[in-house]
């Protein structure tokens, strides 16, 4: 995230990471896999690595966001973790090309 955003904007240090914050945040994740599950893209091998990540015990979301949504982040991030141990790089930037575009229209409305 903070290399897109490196390149896309031409600000200091703390703008940027003000900028990277929001993009990492559980809420943003956890709607950007919704919309990532809601679309039909993941094959079935990926939905099922993102359903044991969001699954798994001992997660204790922060103060700021809800369980569901930390899950469903916790999962999102399972799933590129998946994707780079087997070595599958294209896809992952497919899948975070389209949750870059999600995160650009959201901001435009």
């Amino acid at each position: 995230m903070r290399e897109r955003l490196i390149v896309r904007f031409n600000t200091t240090a703390n703008a940027l990471h003000k900028l990277a914050v929001e993009k990492v945040c559980a809420e943003f994740q956890s709607a950007a896999i919704h919309e990532l599950m809601q679309s039909g893209i993941l094959t079935e091998q990926e939905t099922e690595v993102y359903k044991r990540g969001r699954n798994a015990n001992g997660i204790n979301p922060p103060k700021h966001s809800s369980v569901g949504e930390y899950r469903s982040a916790t999962g999102l991030e399972t799933l590129f973790g998946f994707l780079k141990l087997t070595d599958r790089t294209e896809r992952i930037e497919e899948l975070f090309s389209l949750i870059w575009e999600y995160g650009e229209s959201r901001e435009s409305k």
